[in-house]
């Protein structure tokens, strides 16, 4: 028996509230759906659930072992695998220099640091980004909690598996480990699960990034550094206007982190965690308007060579290999969850998520309406930007604009008459 994703809203509120969030609550899991949806979700708002929400999931069992991994069950369950491994100590660019390790190395690797005392003179390896969940499909790990559900992209990403991608992942490293100061992928939410151990977070909230920037424009690697107070380089940095939450994630919690936050994290102790990127009604604009940026970006940078032939075309290849996402790909993906939301109003066919959630009709209303107006601006900006036809070839755009119209129109004119 599927359960229902259901909401009383019917259209998301453009008119946001401008007050900077500095605090974060917790969250009991007896929480509604519709409860999380309007107060973080919409609000776009972090939370922490209490450690109950995951008590019953079988990794919370297989993998911890009195509070610690179970090296012996990780090594059993995925000692062959070939996993991504951050080297914590090596800075790549704004990022950590990254190299693929056999499960088994890394976890012998782990028992040996932990028997040197975390050492300084060894590696600090971050098992990072771990596609486990679509690698391992049958294994029972967790069920993605119901407040997670409504989650667009991987509900694109596991229809298409061809693309061979998706964004649930497993981290894991000792004591130490670290992720440097970012922003999710595309702008998207995202939730993390500690089934080992506590992590300290730092949470900024949307433009507090910028008291972090250097006078190239640049993000801080690490929000700790003491590189910060050199005025010639981080003008913008006022440590007492800087507002942020700074917050211990411990065992059995998961944390919300809200669009565009930009965040740090700490393993303060060895430490298991699952996490998903996720996007749907109420951050689909956010991250619209994240792609736009960054191909005006893009235009701006290589604006030198607009003579050529393809330049709208080369800026389209530039913008997918620098954010993982381009104009058609974007479409692509708007087109499919509007696809699946039609043909639930006019067939109705269930959408269905993680095999245990279907969606509700007002939900669906609320998303057909979230892609309405995010399509609106899509249209406006590849017309403004001369572009709409090298995206929209054959008027696909204007097409899946009118269907998502009438549909609401038919929606709205039966509210009318019952």
């Amino acid at each position: 028996m599927l359960e229902e994703l259901e909401i009383k809203s019917r259209r998301l509120s453009i008119n946001k509230s401008t007050a900077i969030i500095d605090w974060i609550d917790y969250v009991d899991p007896s929480i509604t759906y519709d409860e999380f949806f309007s107060k973080y979700l919409m609000e776009n708002k972090p939370c922490i659930f209490k450690s109950n929400i995951t008590e019953k999931w079988s990794c919370k069992r297989q993998w911890n072992l009195d509070g610690a991994p179970d090296f012996d069950v990780l090594d059993i369950l995925f000692g062959d695998c070939m996993v991504p491994v951050a080297d914590c100590n090596k800075k790549y660019y704004n990022s950590q220099s990254k190299d693929d390790m056999k499960m088994r190395d890394y976890l012998n690797y782990w028992l040996d640091y932990i028997k040197n005392n975390y050492s300084n003179s060894m590696s600090l390896l971050y098992l990072k980004d771990w596609h486990c969940p679509r690698l391992f499909p049958n294994a029972p790990m967790y069920n993605v909690p119901e407040y997670f559900a409504s989650d667009w992209l991987n509900e694109y990403y596991m229809a298409n598996p061809e693309l061979n991608d998706d964004y649930r992942f497993v981290y894991m490293g000792p004591k130490g480990t670290w992720t440097p100061m970012h922003a999710d992928v595309f702008g998207s939410y995202s939730w993390s699960a500690n089934i080992v151990g506590e992590k300290r977070w730092f949470l900024f909230p949307p433009g507090q990034e910028d008291f972090l920037r250097d006078i190239h424009g640049q993000l801080i690697y690490d929000a700790t550094s003491e590189e910060l107070n050199d005025y010639t380089k981080y003008k913008a940095y006022d440590k007492r206007a800087l507002k942020y939450i700074d917050v211990i994630q411990k065992e059995g919690e998961i944390i919300f982190v809200p669009s565009g936050w930009h965040h740090q994290v700490w393993n303060i102790e060895d430490t298991i965690s699952l996490n998903h990127n996720w996007i749907n009604s109420c951050n689909i604009m956010n991250v619209w308007h994240g792609l736009k940026k960054e191909l005006s970006f893009v235009m701006k940078e290589v604006s030198d060579c607009k003579d050529m032939s393809n330049w709208a075309e080369q800026c389209q290849l530039i913008l997918k290999s620098t954010y993982g996402m381009d104009y058609s790909l974007f479409f692509d993906f708007i087109s499919f969850i509007a696809r699946q939301r039609l043909n639930m109003l006019s067939v109705k066919e269930d959408i269905v998520s993680f095999n245990k959630y279907k969606l509700g009709f007002h939900h669906c209303i609320f998303d057909l309406h979230s892609i309405k107006l995010t399509l609106i601006d899509f249209i406006n900006d590849m017309e403004e930007k001369s572009i709409y036809c090298l995206i929209c070839e054959k008027q696909q755009g204007h097409q899946l604009l009118n269907k998502i119209l009438l549909a609401l129109q038919s929606h709205d004119t039966e509210n009318l008459s019952t």
